[in-house]
């Protein structure tokens, strides 16, 4: 069994023990809620940028990619969605204050020993299907950090708003589920 295909297509059910832990033992403040939240915010706008140019094709249990996309976010960064869905993350687990700053450790070494599976597994398919494309691509634009340049040849995918807001309405239903449930422990404990 490849541990990288199993990794990619739980990748959405991986996290919530985790997220339990994080609820379990949440010590939210006003401090807390409001920080995490922006910063919940800002990886969310990020994810929906990113998936606006990729659609409802990053809802897939299984790698493939018809297209390479390299406009949008996709010029400054490989890997934007995940980059979204760290630093949304990163907010939930400020806006719970559970553990810190120790969880904060456990959540970046689960995060980069997930993601590290996924992209891996990604970039093989990638640079499979899109041998030359995807090799000069890889070359110039970063798996996570971005650049400040964009990559000079783009694709010329269009954005699309309303399909990015649809195919990413779990991920809203899910943000405001865990944030509900933090801002609940925090009025329960005053």
């Amino acid at each position: 069994m490849n541990v990288r295909a199993a990794m990619f297509r739980a990748r959405s059910y991986t996290p919530l023990p985790l997220l339990v832990l994080v609820l379990i033992m949440a010590d939210p403040s006003p401090a807390s809620l409001a920080a995490g939240g922006f910063i919940t915010l800002a990886g969310e706008s990020i994810r929906l940028w990113a998936v606006g140019y990729a659609g409802s094709a990053t809802r897939t249990r299984h790698v493939g990619a018809s297209v390479l996309i390299t406009n949008g976010p996709y010029a400054y960064v490989r890997n934007p969605i995940y980059d979204g869905n760290f630093i949304l993350s990163l907010g939930l687990c400020i806006m719970a204050w559970a553990w810190m700053p120790y969880m904060l450790l456990v959540f970046v070494l689960a995060f980069g020993i997930q993601y590290g599976l996924i992209v891996s597994l990604e970039e093989a398919h990638l640079r499979a299907a899109f041998p030359v494309e995807y090799g000069r691509y890889a070359a110039h634009v970063p798996r996570f950090l971005p650049n400040i340049r964009p990559y000079p040849y783009t694709s010329t995918l269009p954005f699309d708003l309303r399909d990015a807001f649809r195919s990413d309405r779990r991920t809203f239903q899910s943000i405001f589920a865990v944030s509900l449930a933090i801002a609940v422990r925090w009025y329960l404990k005053q």
